[in-house]
């Protein structure tokens, strides 16, 4: 597969995945996560799909189209892994959705960062509360959660937290 082709069917899984959670009653009130804003295509989405929700943007070194920045109370800049755990002590089991693209494309330093920031979302996402992410996360207790029709397997992951 081209690399073109790749890039593609991994933006159309991020759309289908964003679109998924913004279906009504797919996941609890509360703030949506962006972890990786990029250039912002999918953060614009959020904001599309979810127009009455803050959305906080994580994100290591912003370099993001300006019709694409959120404003600076909701950037969070810096090392996810930094940011990341401040933000659990603020938004501790209320967060609704957590959009993930942190994938390098290095599996071994993808799978070393998934192991790391996985039990933060666990205290981070609300009780139903759901993650789509890039990478496969490894949380106990929640329940992965088949993608959306015309996503390959792998291609993404959907998770749910359990209800409390």
């Amino acid at each position: 597969m081209s690399r073109l082709d790749s890039f593609i069917r991994r933006m159309e899984a991020q759309r289908a995945c964003i679109d998924f959670a913004a279906r009504p009653g797919n996941v609890p009130e509360g703030p949506v996560f962006e972890l990786g804003l990029g250039n912002g295509r999918s953060y614009d989405h959020l904001r599309e799909r979810f127009p009455a929700r803050e959305i906080y943007v994580f994100e290591r070194q912003v370099n993001a189209n300006a019709a694409s920045m959120p404003d600076a109370d909701h950037l969070i800049a810096g090392e996810i892994l930094e940011t990341l755990p401040r933000a659990v002590l603020r938004f501790r089991a209320r967060v609704a959705f957590v959009h993930s693209d942190l994938g390098s494309g290095d599996e071994a330093r993808d799978r070393a960062l998934s192991a790391r920031v996985a039990p933060l979302l666990a205290e981070a996402v609300a009780p139903a509360g759901l993650v789509a992410s890039d990478q496969p996360l490894v949380i106990a207790g929640w329940q992965k959660l088949p993608l959306p029709p015309g996503i390959a397997e792998s291609r993404y992951f959907l998770y749910r937290k359990p209800k409390a």
